[in-house]
Order: structure tokens, then sequence, then C-alpha cells
């Protein structure tokens, strides 16, 4: 196959036209233009780390008055203080908002996602919108430290209750917390870390939902069982505390082992498909370590899922947690969300897309508005990525390994970000002050987010011609479409399918924005329109030539999934990773993102770690590694009733505001509480028996 990146300057003598000539039509790059001002309504109330919660015995324990009296007191549980570990987790009351809570009612989610299964560890999503979130627990927590000062950021201990390093700093030993159980009440131990570890993350044939592989700890990293209570990590570097973030939400969440191991291949006959598929929505009471078990599922109507009897967290009073007995998710759409919640028929959504900015802050702004609204930083962005594996992640066939090829050339991309009219995308989303130019790399609503350190390539079509054709195309059909040399795909007009999540109305408008920018430029991009589940099956396996992508937590925080900057491994980059048994075919200026990457990994210093993000900022926009689209605030709409809602609480830092809000602490005061409960005064059931225990 002809390699594109030689024969730029064959195609420009080809289009008797001289590369110093073509250069001159190009927009000199710049800084992206300042954001028009849009004031944060919330304020975070900055606190100190040590101030959320600690472990502890408390001399009693609570819980609602019903469970006492119908499953303790008849038999079917054990008294609350046998439930609990011998230290459980205690929420500090002066980290409340509105202080110690009261029990009862529900919170009512709208969802766009389908459940494809309960196996989290093996890839399948429970529909998104906070499910997961609320049936997972992992080893560390970051989605409050939000509200933590920055000199004090390190993840919070969850299901790991303390860490210790050893004087080199190369070994961690997790303590867990010991005495744990989980919702079926069968404990919980070493064995179910080391079993998603070995099993899930390790084995290559299994792919957890977001993505954890060997590499999100460190390349060589090793894990191993200590005793029931104890796993000892060891690093290649010294004091990588950057990895306990990797240990949180949603790449260290581990899965029951006593129900998940006896289906993998490993242990039994079955195959890796069969043991994905193991658990479908219909199996209810899923064990789990988080506060709500799913009990009811109709398909493409509801998910029930009401508290967990063995959860291990408390108030400082003792109260075992959560406060609210019941969590429903109603099946509709990602844009039915927004409006159910704005007019009080559902109690939480994260307002993220754009096109229910207008209408929601009219409905909020009237007095009798049954929702508070609260804009945050413009920390949700969107960029298109390209595949830029040219040696068989995905087992390309002639025509995508040529589209790999120009994703791999420099005046390629650049002609890509110069065709693009930010402004025209936004405005397609949203008219006023809303969205920003956003021309890639990190999220300026990040604090490593650095404006002079932007590469920013303005809007100039006539510019971004002239690059394609540095490139080596040109449109030698006339037909209006460039062309792959002779030679190369049957020298066929250069056609480049995109995929894009059809669950989101943003993602789908902003992808067909693109597609007609693009075809003034002279490229075919075709839309490869999939849900969520089938999506991420296409983007993990390398099936797709270019794609749409809202930012996570690598361009959000920074500090969080940091190795998802770069193919520090061969599986840590959301597109461009290795082929099995394979290496990741690094560009040279890749090979100096995965070496600041690991630099800042391995790092504690402050100033340092700002340093090395400058210098990633520059070199990604300069050689543009991922296509900015747009970004813009997001707002958290939630339910006047509910209380111990934290101020100022961002839609999506660490993770998303179901998380942040910590849920098992919100609570609506027993004057406001309300008859939503489905399922009162129950409790989950066995797992695999149909309903709750009745």
């Amino acid at each position: 196959m002809r390699n594109l990146r030689n024969i730029g300057l064959a195609a420009g003598l080809a289009l008797s036209v001289s590369v110093s000539a073509l250069s001159a039509y190009a927009s000199e790059p710049t800084v992206p233009p300042a954001p028009t001002p849009f004031p944060a309504e919330g304020k975070i109330k900055y606190v100190a780390r040590d101030s959320i919660l600690e472990f502890k015995a408390l001399p009693q324990y609570h819980e609602p008055d019903w469970v006492t009296e119908k499953y303790v007191k008849t038999g079917k549980l054990p008294p609350v203080k046998d439930r609990l570990p011998k230290e459980p987790l205690v929420f500090k009351t002066g980290n409340m908002q509105d202080g110690i809570g009261v029990y009862g009612d529900t919170m009512r989610h709208v969802i766009g996602g389908r459940p494809e299964g309960w196996n989290y560890g093996a890839g399948q999503t429970q529909g998104w919108g906070g499910i997961d979130i609320g049936l997972s627990e992992c080893l560390t927590r970051t989605a409050p430290l939000f509200q933590v000062e920055a000199k004090d950021t390190e993840p919070l201990p969850n299901l790991a209750r303390s860490w210790d390093w050893s004087k080199d700093g190369h070994k961690l030993t997790m303590h867990l917390v010991e005495g744990a159980k989980w919702s079926d009440g069968v404990p919980f131990n070493a064995d179910d870390v080391m079993f998603y570890w070995d099993d899930e993350v390790v084995d290559p044939n299994v792919s957890p939902l977001n993505g954890a592989t060997p590499e999100t700890f460190g390349v060589g990293t090793t894990l191993k069982k200590i005793d029931d209570y104890t796993v000892e990590w060891t690093f290649k570097e010294a004091f990588p505390k950057q990895y306990l973030y990797a240990m949180a939400y949603g790449t260290f969440c581990p899965g029951p082992a006593h129900i998940l191991k006896p289906q993998h291949p490993k242990y039994s006959k079955n195959t890796y498909d069969q043991f994905k598929n193991a658990f479908p929505p219909e199996f209810m009471n899923m064990p789990v370590m988080g506060a709500w078990v799913p009990v009811e599922y109709r398909p493409d109507d509801i998910i029930v899922m009401r508290r967990n009897p063995y959860y291990w967290k408390v108030d400082e009073k003792g109260n075992q947690l959560p406060y609210l007995n019941e969590l429903q998710y109603k099946l509709s759409t990602w844009a039915d969300r927004d409006v159910q919640a704005v007019a009080g028929s559902a109690d939480f959504s994260n307002l993220e897309q754009p096109e229910n900015f207008v209408a929601s802050l009219k409905r909020a702004a009237e007095a009798n508005a049954p929702a508070r609204l609260a804009f945050g930083p413009r920390l949700i962005g969107y960029n298109l990525r390209m595949n830029y594996s040219a040696n068989g992640w995905g087992s390309p066939d002639e025509r995508s390994q040529a589209v790999r090829e120009l994703n791999r050339n420099e005046d390629f991309r650049k002609a890509v970000t110069m065709a693009l009219d930010r402004k025209a995308l936004g405005d397609s989303l949203v008219k006023g002050p809303f969205t920003a130019i956003y021309p890639g790399g990190l999220s300026s609503g990040t604090s490593f987010y650095d404006r002079d350190s932007t590469v920013y390539f303005p809007f100039d079509l006539e510019g971004a011609k002239a690059e394609l054709a540095k490139a080596g195309l040109k449109d030698t059909d006339g037909d209006g479409f460039v062309n792959f040399p002779a030679g190369t795909a049957g020298g066929k007009n250069v056609e480049i399918v995109m995929l894009v999540n059809n669950d989101y109305t943003t993602d789908k408008s902003l992808a067909e924005g693109v597609v007609g920018q693009m075809e003034k430029l002279g490229l075919r991009v075709v839309l490869n329109g999939l849900n969520g589940t089938q999506r991420d099956a296409s983007q993990y396996s390398g099936r797709f030539d270019w794609l749409v992508r809202r930012n996570d937590q690598e361009l959000t925080s920074v500090v969080q999934n940091t190795e998802q900057l770069a193919p520090v491994g061969p599986r840590t980059s959301w597109n461009h990773r290795a082929p099995e048994n394979g290496e990741v075919d690094l560009m040279p200026f890749e090979k100096d993102l995965v070496d600041i990457v690991n630099k800042f990994v391995s790092t504690q210093d402050n100033d340092q770690r700002a340093s090395l993000m400058k210098q990633f900022q520059k070199i990604s926009t300069e050689h543009v590694y991922n296509v900015g689209l747009t970004e813009y605030p997001g707002a958290l709409i939630v339910n006047k009733r509910f209380s111990n809602i934290p101020q100022g609480t961002p839609i999506f830092m660490f993770n998303w505001a179901e998380d942040s809000i910590i849920r098992e602490r919100v609570f609506v005061a027993a004057d406001k509480q309300a008859k939503y409960e489905l399922f009162p005064e129950e409790l989950p059931g066995k797992p695999g028996d149909k309903g709750p225990m009745n």
C-alpha cells in the first residue's frame, strides 16, 4: 500500500501548486478566543479532605423502623449491628449541607439508555444515568473531591479504608473495610478484588465497562492478596499516587466473585460471551456493595432499586444509610430526562444537552418551579477522535487502512481542524453565551488549562483545502470530493466512517454538523450511528475511522484517568490502541505525550505538574491530536424537596453529579415526602429471584 504520509510533495506538483504557495493560504495558528463570560451560579464551598468521612465503630446503630419490625423481628435479617462492618464508614455531619437526615421517599430518574445486564466487570452497561454508580462501590472515591481544597486533593478511602506506602514507594498496601457484606449477606473480601483484577482487568478477553486495563494502573503493575482484608500493589514507579484515582469509579469497582466466578470461562465451560451475558436485565437482586439493589425491570418502562440492608455506611448518629428507600429509573430518552426534571415529574437531571437550556432556564425561573437549576463552569466538551492505529487494531480493510494513514498525516489533520466552523457548530446547538470555541486538548474548565499553551487553527476553508492538497489529496473525478491517490483504495473518493452515539441528540447534531462542514472541504463523511452498547463495542474493538466523543475525566480533571491522555500502554488510549499481541505504533509527537504523561503520574510536585500539562497542551493542540468541536457548561437540576445537596456541585468533574452529591446522604424532610415508592417496606430478595423480598 502506498504510504500517504510521503506523497505530499508529489501531489502538490500534480496540482501545479508549490508547497510554499499552499502554505500562504493558511491562517496563522493562534490562541483560542476568550469565551464569552458565563457566570457559574453555584459557588463551591471548599472543605478539608478529612472533614468528609472516617471509619470508626459507634455505640449503637439504627435503621428504618419498618426494617426492624418486618425483617429483623421475624428472623429474616440479623440485627443491623451484625450487618455492618466492625468499623463502618461514617459520614461527618459537618460536611452535610442540611445535617442528619430522615428515612423515606424515593428519587425518580429518567434515562435514555437501556440496560444490557448486570455484569459491569465484563463490559455490560446498566443503562447509565447513575444506575451503575448506585450499584457500584470502588476501592477509592473521587466524585466528592470537587469540594476539597486543591492542596488537599487525594482520593477518599472507600472499600479500601486505608493504605500504606513502602519506604521506596514501589509497594502500596491496601487495607479493605473489614466485615462489610454484599447485599445478599455474603462477606466482601480480597477474593472479590482479586477476581476483578485477575479475571476481568488482566484477562485480555474481558473489557470492563469503563475501559479498565492493566496499564490503567501503570505498565508492569501487579496486585496480590496478602490476607482476606489486605492486598498489595507493586509499581514500577516510585510513589505513583496518581493511580489512586484510577482505583475509583469506574475502573476499580469489583463485582461479587461468589456470583461471577462460577460463570467465568476459567472456572466453567462457558464462552466469554456466555460469561458476559450470564446476568441479563431480567436477573433481579444482583448482589452489590452499593446503597441500592435492582429489584424490578420492565423493558422500555422502568428499573427500580431498593435499599441495601447490608450497606456499610452510616451517619454520625449510627443511622444506617441510605436515607432514601428507593431509586427509580424511567426508561425514556435523554432529552425527556431534562423535560421531566424541570416539570417535577422526575427529581434529578444533569442538564447536559444544550438544546434544552433555554426552555429549562425559563421554567426554573418561575416562582412555582418544582426544581432548582444551577449552571457550573464549561466542563462539557466534545471532540473528534481519529483512529491512529496503522498496524492492525480492529482489522481494517483497504479503505479503512488508507484513512488511518491519512489520520496520521499532520497536514490532513490541520485541514480537518481548519475546515471546522466551531462557532456555527455551537450555535446549531443553542444560541446565546453558552458554547465556546474548543480547539481540542484539555478542557478550559480544568485548573490545568492554560490558554497561552493552546494552539488554535482558526476557521479557514481555503487554507484547509490547501492543507488537504499538501496531504496529497485532490478531486480527480470532478464530483466535489477528493480521491485517494491512484493505487490506494482503488483511487476512489476518500470516504470516512464516523462513529456516533445515537442515544444523545447533542452527539448526533454535532456529528451531522461535521459531515456538512467536511463536505465543503471535499471529504465524504458517513455516519455510523449506534446506541451506547453497540457504540462502545465498536470503539473498544477499533472498528471506526473517526468518532465523536464527549470529553472524559482525563480532559476535565486531568488527575483522574491521566493515562488515557496518551497511549502509555497498548489499551489506554480511546483511539490509538495496539492489535492483539502487538505494540502501539506511536507517532513521534505521541512519544513526547507519553513521556509527559508518565512524568506527570510519577511526580507529586504541583508546580511540575502544571508545567507538564502546559507542555502537553501545546504539543497536543499544535499537532491536532484530537479535534475539538465545542464546549459549554452544564447545570444540575434537583427537585426542591431534596436536602443535603452539596453547594456548587458540578454535573461532571471527577465523576457525574449522581455520585458527587453523595446520594446515600440525600434525604427528603418528613413534611415534604410523597408516596412515590413502588415497593414500600420491601427489601431485595435472593439473587435471581423475581422482585423484592415480600
